[in-house]
């Protein structure tokens, strides 16, 4: 790689904290042991407690130190972690302390991940895994997270790739040796049935319901009714807070309040939408339209009715949708429409059982799909792409279009699944992927 910076950077928590990890890696690694480290260059891999000073030989603090030389580290080079007291004086004066070697400066975001990668560590979906176990809020979160950490990704996208490489390296021995005996006339047909199951394959990563993605990012629940049915209420209620306004007027919600929950183990984002009627205002039509858009595209929508005016419900209810029948407290629960859950906003009547109803389906939706599952908007793109490719390299196989061009899509192919892995191409993603990491890893 050449010789670089070293990088270096609070690990741990904010301070104040009752340790504070500082990660160091790079060349200059073994140069800033001997100048800061009473102890001078610990043994590898051996903890050591020692005083730690600055370049004029003030102390900074005393502390353990931890030495991983390259390329048995994280990065892949050499790499040390100082364990000290949490204060900020004292973090402070450290990165201080490190910043004044030379060739020595503060790491960017992701910047110690980007080196795992860039040293053969890790790759670019299980590098991406890291960020993801590093943000998870729930166990189902977390369980992603690791499974793409240690490769259970990575092991999939590898195998198509070997596949599309066996296929390649077998079509272009029919493009450069069409006359040879072992090339017969139905030599397609075997790759013909190869690429076909493979497409099948991806078809069936791609048509997860974007599963991966929603528990990664958070399902979506749509609130939907009549005006004054008691759908801000309900928002509030499920969330705990005064997260939508509430009044009695009709057309009071005139856009999409969203809050961000934990449901069944799952982040949701729970929406709050205008009320669905016929209007000549403007901004109320404005507000249902995106109500609308909200509801279709929703994981699971709430369909309430409202108990003082009961109507059916005035979009189509789907068969894992629920539809509450709200203001019991103001109207008989005997009123209830069959298969409708009698509920009061005001009153908390019935919203154990809904939440109860409500964690049941996304539980239900996680576990729809076996793991693996695709995880990022990326990973779906390019699986989109390479599915293209093979698309088109099957026609070229059904229509006796040439091998030639069979080679070629089979390459598109290759590079889609090697692109998601961070193999090539991907100078125009790496910025991105690690610019979301937190300082320090």
């Amino acid at each position: 790689m050449g010789t670089r910076d070293t990088i270096c950077a609070l690990a741990s928590g904010a301070p104040p904290s009752a340790i504070a990890v500082v990660r160091i890696s790079g060349p200059a690694v073994r140069e800033i042991s001997e100048h800061l480290l009473a102890s001078g260059l610990p043994e590898p891999r051996r903890a050591v407690l020692t005083r730690i000073r600055d370049l004029s030989g003030a102390a900074v603090d005393q502390g353990l130190v931890l030495f991983s030389p390259a390329p048995h580290s994280y990065t892949g080079e050499d790499t040390l972690e100082l364990y000290l007291h949490g204060g900020p004086a004292v973090i402070t004066h450290i990165l201080d302390a490190l910043t004044s070697v030379p060739a020595v400066r503060l790491a960017g975001p992701g910047e110690f991940t980007r080196r795992a990668f860039e040293s053969g560590k890790l790759d670019l979906t299980e590098a991406e895994g890291v960020a993801d176990l590093i943000e998870a809020e729930t166990l189902a979160q977390k369980s992603q997270a690791l499974r793409q950490v240690s490769g259970g990704l990575s092991e999939t996208y590898n195998e198509w790739r070997e596949e599309l490489t066996g296929l390649l390296a077998l079509v272009e021995v029919m493009v450069d040796f069409p006359d040879e005996g072992d090339v017969g006339s139905d030599a397609a047909a075997p790759v013909r049935e190869r690429v076909a199951n493979l497409m099948k394959e991806v078809e069936a990563a791609l048509g997860d319901g974007g599963i991966g993605e929603r528990i990664r990012d958070g399902f979506r629940i749509a609130i939907i009714g009549a005006p004054n049915a008691g759908k801000s209420s309900i928002l509030n209620r499920l969330a705990r807070r005064e997260a939508a306004i509430v009044t009695d007027i009709a057309g009071t919600t005139r856009d999409v309040v969203e809050v961000r929950l934990i449901l069944g183990g799952q982040v949701v984002w729970l929406a709050d939408t205008a009320g669905l009627r016929e209007t000549e205002d403007v901004v109320e039509a404005e507000g249902i339209r995106r109500a609308r858009r909200a509801a279709a595209e929703a994981d699971l929508r709430i369909h309430v009715i409202d108990g003082e005016a009961p109507s059916p419900p005035p979009g189509p209810v789907s068969s894992h949708d629920i539809v509450v029948f709200n203001k019991v407290d103001l109207r008989s629960a005997s009123l209830t429409p069959d298969a409708a859950l009698p509920i009061s906003a005001t009153t908390g009547e019935g919203f154990d059982k809904l939440e109860s109803w409500i964690s049941g389906f996304l539980v239900q939706r996680a576990a729809s799909v076996e793991a693996p599952v695709i995880t990022r908007a990326r990973h779906r793109e390019k699986l989109t792409r390479g599915l293209a490719a093979l698309t088109s390299a099957k026609a070229a196989l059904d229509h006796e279009l040439g091998f030639e061009l069979v080679a070629e899509d089979l390459r598109l192919a290759i590079r889609e699944m090697q692109s998601i892995v961070g193999e090539i191409g991907v100078e125009d993603v790496l910025g991105a992927v690690f610019s979301r990491f937190c300082i320090g890893k």
